[in-house]
């Protein structure tokens, strides 16, 4: 207060300004929503302040919904988008678009996803939507307009064959994902075992392959999510069922191929496990993963010369099944979403190091996705 005095008495006399952003930035707390499953306790999509200790407060159901199990935001923050992951009546699911108000959610507009059981959406600067349909095998486009209205559906891209797990008997597409700025598109399907290669023509609102198509992943991986690292050279896949994240690699002709892959696992275990969330940091440092089963967050620092992956650490998120996790916008902490034990897990992370420490844990109702 005695500083503010002082600099206001300075800006009549000297027309000084006061250095309000660090003041800003020393206070700052994040807000976030979680997406979760509402075949229990949960009604939908809840809100939650990450405070500048690391400590997290409840805000409340900031909207009811079904099955919200994704979220992502428009570009402006003005709007939230969720996918329902349902099989109606026609066996397909939706999703719903929403302004954000304060501490409370407005719906705007639902659309079908064109396919069952979407669980992941995805939304770029122009404000093209894809969804990814887990049962329907398939990728769903729509768009979203500058009032939040969500378009009809505007095009598909099925996919198609099988790889040689049990569940890959058929297509399983498990997100799909935006490549830099551009409309190039990349889908990742658990179930035929690959990486898909798209780009948007938006002249006429559809998909269009590229060429090569499609990268086969190693036998019997399942890849699930990727993480794009600040060079643009390359890509990062964590794969659902051989516990592993595998490196691409982008050729000078901009076309991909595989690198090596890495184990999310301890060597001694040899329980089940399925892993699900990757990311990385800002600076393209440190990777991170979440391990389902063996209930952990694994965590890597990247060789910046080649791309290879060294084992730092695995460190436990104080919960069971981890599903979704993200890191706060300062990157100071990290959030984990424990879905079977009902929490999201609070960890304070050294930028230098990479390391995590236990700051908090708060209850949260079949969380699986966290959107800051």
């Amino acid at each position: 207060m005695q500083y503010q005095i002082i600099c206001i008495i300075l800006v009549l006399l000297t027309g000084c300004k006061t250095n309000n952003k660090e003041m800003k930035q020393d206070s700052n707390n994040y807000s976030f929503y979680v997406g979760t499953y509402t075949d229990k306790e949960s009604e939908g999509i809840y809100k939650y302040v990450l405070q500048k200790d690391g400590h997290i407060k409840p805000i409340g159901l900031v909207a009811k919904s079904e099955n919200p199990s994704f979220l992502a935001m428009s570009d402006n923050k003005q709007y939230l988008l969720a996918v329902n992951e349902i099989s109606n009546d026609d066996e397909v699911g939706t999703i719903e678009s929403f302004s954000i108000l304060n501490d409370s959610l407005s719906f705007k507009s639902k659309s079908t996803t064109g396919g069952a059981h979407p669980c992941f959406v995805n939304i770029n600067a122009e404000g093209y939507v894809l969804t990814a349909n887990y049962t329907g095998g398939n990728i769903g486009l729509l768009k979203l307009d500058k009032k939040g209205e969500l378009s009809d559906l505007l095009d598909i891209q099925q996919h198609s064959g099988k790889g040689i797990g049990d569940r890959q008997q058929e297509p399983h597409a498990h997100s799909v994902w935006f490549e830099s700025s551009n409309n190039d598109v990349i889908s990742i399907d658990l179930g035929t075992n690959e990486l898909w290669f798209s780009q948007l023509d938006t002249n006429l609102n559809k998909f269009q392959a590229k060429d090569p198509y499609k990268l086969k992943m190693d036998d019997g991986a399942g890849p699930r999510h990727l993480a794009f690292h600040p060079n643009n050279k390359w890509i990062y896949v964590i794969n659902e069922l051989n516990s592993t994240i595998s490196l691409i690699l982008k050729a000078d002709n901009n076309q991909y191929k595989m690198g090596l892959s890495y184990s999310t696992l301890p060597k001694t275990y040899t329980e089940a496990n399925a892993p699900a969330d990757i990311h990385i940091s800002s600076d393209g440092n440190f990777l991170y993963a979440s391990n389902r089963g063996h209930n952990s967050l694994v965590i890597y620092k990247i060789n910046k010369n080649d791309g290879s992956l060294n084992l730092l650490d695995h460190v436990s998120t104080h919960g069971k099944w981890p599903r979704n996790f993200s890191l706060s916008p300062d990157e100071n902490y990290l959030l984990v979403a424990n879905r079977h034990t009902n929490n999201i897990v609070s960890f304070k992370r050294d930028k230098k190091t990479g390391l995590l420490e236990y700051v908090d844990q708060i209850e949260a109702y079949s969380p699986v996705c966290i959107l800051f």
